[in-house]
């Protein structure tokens, strides 16, 4: 179990060890907030390469708005994204998502992005097929609110330098963080971020320790 309130120093210097690294990562690459929430389904279980092929075929089409997407078969869709894999499971998760904000909020991204966040993550939880990450990235990426997304990588980082256990849960990890940082969503955008790619990059399944920017770190590795 995590001792909430007891971290501030160990996060911040692992993000300021990070950025220095890695520096800025622009991320989430959109060029809207549908196209995040898009992009943030379309991920589950596939590289980001995939995703990318999969929202410029969308965009090819002219079909990467909610309305026009809400008109279309499950099929049709389906057949647009279908570099990002498991593109049948992906089209209903998809539609349902479309249909949630074009019979709820009109297509009106900015208008659900109001809500609170409390109340906007219990109605994005409530869509079959969207969970935690999902809808924390939607949050984050899309509505600009703080919110802290844990996935994979943050459970692989962290648990290696002795800041969690293998038994902490979602909420667990992202109540360490949001219980230790400014509630800013750059910040919350911009460590996510460099997350990724310190695991894409140094911590690996099989890690490169030696040349990880948090080398410096105790480390506790199986």
């Amino acid at each position: 179990m995590i001792t909430l309130g007891s971290k501030r120093k160990e996060l911040e210097h692992i993000y300021q060890l990070l950025y220095k690294h890695f520096g800025r990562r622009h991320w989430w690459p959109a060029d809207t907030a549908f196209e995040v929430i898009v992009g943030a389904i379309l991920t589950q279980n596939t590289a980001w390469k995939n995703v990318e092929k999969a929202i410029n075929n969308l965009k090819t089409a002219n079909m990467l708005s909610p309305v026009k997407l809400y008109s279309q078969p499950i099929s049709t869709i389906a057949e647009l994204i279908k570099p990002s894999g498991f593109y049948n499971q992906k089209a209903k998760r998809l539609k349902l998502m479309i249909t949630f904000l074009v019979e709820r909020y009109n297509g009106n991204i900015e208008e659900m992005c109001k809500k609170n966040t409390v109340d906007l993550r219990n109605e994005l939880l409530s869509i079959k097929g969207i969970g935690k990450e999902t809808a924390d990235s939607i949050i984050l990426y899309a509505c600009n609110k703080p919110i802290f997304v844990v996935d994979a990588y943050t459970y692989r980082i962290f648990s290696r330098h002795g800041l969690i256990d293998k038994q902490t849960d979602y909420e667990e990890i992202q109540e360490m963080f949001m219980n230790n940082l400014d509630h800013d969503p750059q910040l919350f955008n911009e460590y996510h971020a460099l997350i990724v790619e310190t695991a894409k990059h140094f911590c690996k399944t099989k890690p490169l320790c030696e040349s990880c920017p948090l080398s410096e770190l105790p480390r506790y590795i199986d």
